[in-house]
């Protein structure tokens, strides 16, 4: 969404990132509520990551708030596009990161489960930053650390849906502090999530006939193309 207003409607970075922050929280809740209603939640994971992602917010919300860091044009467009690039990439490599982690998770299980704690709170302080500062991550790229740290626990349902109830908290946090800094624009949001009925409805629908490493490859693809045209931009 983020790349999308920036590239094709014009607005400015720092808008479309607090917009977007507003736009995910908002369509994730209904999903969230369908996945805790299934009991596909994992909340102890949950609580991890989000002891790691709140802070990570927090601190990311003040150094924006204090100029610590600048938001300047150029550096989020460059800052949007390493995320956009990072998230391809963990798409493109879901399947093998997950190899490495089951291999781990078989061959050395003690020292494995010994540092799952701490890699996940350092997993959420990650998603936390990056998300706050671009609005990008949340998602598949927590997908990705979540299919490494826990390849047997985590089945895909059980997975996607830990993913999304996380992103929840993390994107009304980064929101709030966006709002706080005068980023968000309440006529666009209000068009997007109006757009988001029909569009997660076909998305929903075309998402369960398509093959989904095509899918991955294509959504990757198509990803480092905008990054590229971000960094040229």
């Amino acid at each position: 969404m983020t790349p999308l207003l920036l590239l094709i409607f014009g607005v400015a970075p720092v808008t479309a990132i607090g917009t977007d922050l507003w736009f995910a929280a908002i369509t994730k809740m209904a999903a969230g509520k369908m996945h805790h209603t299934k009991g596909l939640i994992d909340w102890q994971v949950l609580r991890y990551l989000w002891l790691g992602s709140l802070p990570a917010s927090l601190v990311m919300i003040l150094l924006m708030r204090n100029d610590f860091i600048h938001l300047e044009v150029s550096f989020l467009k460059t800052a949007v596009a390493i995320a956009l690039l990072i998230t391809a990439c963990s798409m493109i490599f879901q399947k093998q990161l997950h190899g490495i982690g089951k291999n781990l998770r078989l061959n050395d299980a003690e020292h494995f489960k010994k540092w799952q704690p701490i890699l996940t709170v350092i997993a959420g302080a990650i998603l936390g930053g990056l998300v706050t500062l671009t609005s990008i991550g949340a998602g598949a790229v927590g997908v990705v650390m979540l299919t490494y740290l826990y390849p047997l626990r985590l089945t895909p349902a059980r997975l996607v849906a830990t993913d999304i109830v996380h992103a929840i908290p993390l994107a009304i946090f980064a929101g709030l502090g966006h709002l706080l800094i005068g980023h968000i624009d309440y006529e666009l949001l209000g068009w997007l999530l109006i757009g988001s009925i029909p569009g997660v409805l076909i998305g929903a629908m075309l998402s369960s006939r398509l093959p989904q490493h095509i899918l991955r490859v294509g959504i990757s693809f198509v990803l480092t193309l905008v990054a590229i045209k971000l960094l040229n931009g």
